[in-house]
């Protein structure tokens, strides 16, 4: 198939898993990646299922996939940070997602490198896939509204950094939360749209029966080749500019601007220690460093570090010693969380934690659950969070600019007016 069918075929191959209860689809949008299974995957149905929340959820997951050793999708809700640490969410939780969930496909298919391959189900669904119409539903414009308004923002963003002053913490990532309540969309199209117009290599849609995941994330948490551990946070964002001589510019101020690569390399290190828990010994290396990325509406600087897996350690466990990522989290990791839970305004839930898969062998991949807008169907209430590295040398105001500048996408195609 040509790239034009492809993209055609992934369409209707979406919009087919859609009248399943539960699906979950994710595409590369043709980013070049070396760590990659496929370039798009997409699962659809229930065979067995895994729903909990935080308490013993990545045990019961362990036993889950040792009992079946098979094709698993699913999320980890940020959350899940309360049974790793000594934490609590004390936020209402609006969306009711649970904090961990895997299934078990009936059906599931792989696209690499413009081929179509079915890995598991009856080859007979490629026509019914190629029968389905990609129809948009048009909806009214979204009035979006902030937990925060910008003064708010500003003043909590200064108190974190008096936390910073006394040594409390090096750095944070503070997230504020925009939501329209009372509303309705159709997740599909709006997925649909929000990847032509930001598309990303860890971009995803997962539906669990009322509840909806549409992530634009251009960042990975880890995925496992063989015994290979990767994980690639993403610290350091310039807006695109429309002029190529001043795009080339921005990216490079980005790449040399000293603030940024300290929270870039802070990150580094947090994530370092986290794969020390699980690599073998000596193995734990940065393989690049402030790595340089352009997406549609930003410049984003991304790190790479890897180690060898300790052969005496679970996979899950590999997943769980580096759980929440640390880009989402901050240094100190647990005193930064501690904060977020203190300062932030809603429950984080799905938002900041991760979405992928694991193979029949054990190996896995999962993304960064940001540019990400969760919508409940039931109780018609959407959101999406948006938020950044607070550091001593950043400035309130820079960092509320940045906020808009990561939501732009999902209010553009959300036709939002914020209130």
């Amino acid at each position: 198939m040509n790239t034009s069918s492809i993209h055609n075929f992934k369409q209707k191959a979406l919009t087919w898993a859609n009248n399943f209860d539960v699906c979950c689809y994710f595409d590369s949008n043709q980013y070049h990646d070396q760590y990659g299974h496929f370039d798009c995957i997409i699962a659809a149905g229930v065979e067995k299922k895994i729903s909990l929340n935080s308490g013993n959820a990545f045990h019961a997951l362990k036993i889950f996939y040792e009992n079946h050793k098979t094709w698993l999708f699913g999320f980890l809700s940020y959350d899940l940070k309360n049974e790793i640490e000594d934490l609590a969410s004390l936020h209402p939780d609006h969306l009711g997602f649970p904090d961990l969930f895997f299934f078990i496909p009936k059906y599931i298919i792989g696209i690499q490198n413009d081929t179509i391959k079915i890995l598991k189900g009856n080859p007979d669904i490629i026509n019914a896939i190629e029968q389905e119409k990609v129809n948009k539903i048009l909806f009214s414009p979204l009035d979006i509204k902030s937990r925060l308004t910008r003064q708010q923002y500003i003043e909590k963003i200064d108190r974190l950094k008096q936390h910073i002053l006394r040594g409390d913490i090096y750095e944070v990532n503070f997230c504020q939360e925009f939501y329209a309540d009372n509303t309705s969309i159709d997740p599909l199209a709006v997925y649909q749209e929000l990847n032509a117009i930001s598309p990303t290599p860890f971009s995803g849609y997962f539906k669990i029966e009322d509840k909806y995941i549409i992530s634009a994330t251009p960042e990975r948490f880890l995925c496992k080749r063989k015994n290979q551990l990767i994980s690639q946070p993403i610290k350091g964002t310039a807006k695109r500019q429309d002029n190529q001589e001043l795009d080339l510019k921005v990216k490079t101020e980005l790449k040399n601007d000293l603030k940024e690569q300290t929270e870039n390399v802070m990150i580094v290190d947090l994530v370092r220690n986290d794969l020390t828990k699980s690599a073998k010994k000596g193995t734990v290396k940065v393989e690049e460093l402030f790595g340089i990325y352009s997406f549609p509406q930003v410049h984003q600087m991304i790190s790479t570090i890897g180690c060898e897996l300790d052969e005496n350690i679970h996979f899950v466990d590999a997943l769980k010693n580096a759980f929440p990522m640390g880009s989402m989290t901050g240094a100190p990791k647990l005193r930064a969380m501690e904060l977020i839970d203190q300062y932030e305004e809603s429950k984080r839930g799905v938002y900041s934690g991760s979405f992928g898969f694991i193979t029949p062998e054990g190996d896995f991949d999962f993304n960064v659950v940001i540019r990400t807008i969760l919508y409940n169907s039931l109780n018609r209430y959407l959101s999406f969070q948006v938020g950044g590295a607070i550091t001593h040398q950043c400035t309130a105001e820079s960092e509320y600019e940045e906020c808009l500048l990561k939501a732009s996408a999902m209010i553009k195609v959300l036709k939002g007016r914020l209130s």
